[in-house]
């Protein structure tokens, strides 16, 4: 009489064990399979020959190397001058004390260079001709425009929109004048806008300065609105540079565009603009140049830099040697490859060589 409750007692527990499996199975957490999780698809597995190595370092060797040629060649063929001028663009009288003179609105901020285009290489001269176009650049040393605080202080949307000019929200201490008017542009990069001028002449005749394309396209389309005009621009006690044409839009204003993209590193240049003509050998080049900017403050350096370019860019040695380091690297290991096979060969895949072959007891010495 026990059997039947019995067997149905075990029938009750096998269905209970069944349905606590298929809870389980319903529940559990394990992706689906498929050969893509699992990381069963076709791949390609190569092995590294002795040959492949060799062949590789050879064929990258082979590449690099002319390629950083022709790299140093055309930086060689770079025509560039650099002149360090905060220091002797101030009067021998007022060098003890360069941040007065600069502070002052009394001094005469005005000084005269010339350098001479001369087959001849002398000094801070240029060493042969200088064909169009000469790029200008003004370089700063010692300045932070990478620094948090100064990057923040910008208004993009104030920059963009004339319906936005009293969006300062991140632009103090530069954001409003002192009756509560906004300052367009507003913020600290805007603020120190770089203020020197550099007017050039040779043999008397002057040259201009063109300003034509110095400024990013997208920058003058996106960033900058062609109905956003300065306003109240440093009208305030403390003047930190350039002042701008209230007449003329902020996506034509091409100096503030070129200044308002900050560099990444404390060492900088930015295009000032270009001279659309030859300066040929043996000619006499003056620069006039108006030492507005203070970089006394924080024992910055203003240098000019005169340029012309190749099709690598500007006169750059790096990458020259950069490529010849990297190929002649490669062509020294491929060699050492090479001997060390034909020195020493050993067969691919020796299984003698793995660990627990050389060293069956597990020790390791």
């Amino acid at each position: 009489m026990m059997e039947p409750n019995g067997g149905s007692s075990s029938v009750g527990a096998a269905d209970g064990a069944s349905d606590h499996a298929a809870g389980r199975k319903r529940h559990s957490k394990r992706p689906k399979y498929s050969r893509f999780t699992q990381q069963e698809l076709p791949a390609c597995k190569p092995i590294l020959t002795p040959g492949w190595v060799i062949s590789t370092f050879i064929f990258v060797g082979i590449i690099f190397i002319p390629i950083g040629l022709a790299s140093l060649f055309a930086s060689e063929r770079v025509v560039e001058i650099v002149h360090r001028y905060d220091t002797d663009c101030v009067p021998a009288s007022h060098r003890d004390n360069m941040l007065a003179y600069i502070q002052s609105t009394e001094t005469n901020k005005t000084c005269t260079r010339t350098f001479f285009v001369s087959p001849v290489p002398c000094s801070t001269d240029v060493s042969k001709q200088m064909k169009s176009p000469v790029y200008i650049y003004y370089q700063l040393d010692n300045f932070y425009q990478n620094h948090r605080r100064y990057v923040k202080s910008r208004s993009d949307k104030q920059l963009q929109r004339r319906a936005s000019e009293n969006d300062t929200s991140n632009c103090d201490p530069e954001d409003v004048t002192a009756n509560n008017s906004a300052i367009v542009p507003c913020g600290l990069i805007a603020w120190s806008l770089f203020n020197d001028t550099y007017g050039f002449s040779v043999n008397n005749t002057k040259l201009g300065v063109s300003k034509k394309n110095i400024a990013w396209k997208s920058d003058q389309e996106h960033k900058f609105g062609p109905d956003v005009y300065p306003k109240n621009f440093q009208r305030g006690g403390l003047i930190g540079g350039a002042k701008l044409d209230s007449s003329i839009p902020l996506n034509q204003q091409v100096d503030l565009i070129v200044w308002m993209r900050t560099a990444a590193l404390p060492t900088f240049r930015k295009l000032y603009g270009k001279i659309e003509a030859d300066l040929e050998a043996n000619t006499e080049l003056t620069v006039v140049i108006e030492n507005n900017y203070n970089t006394y403050s924080f024992k910055g350096k203003k240098k000019l830099v005169l340029s012309t370019t190749s099709w690598i860019g500007g006169k750059n040695d790096f990458l020259g040697i950069a490529y010849i380091t990297v190929g002649g690297l490669s062509l020294f290991l491929a060699i050492s490859f090479i001997l060390i096979y034909i020195i020493k060969p050993r067969p691919l895949g020796d299984p003698s060589f793995l660990s627990w072959n050389r060293n069956p007891a597990g020790h390791f010495n």
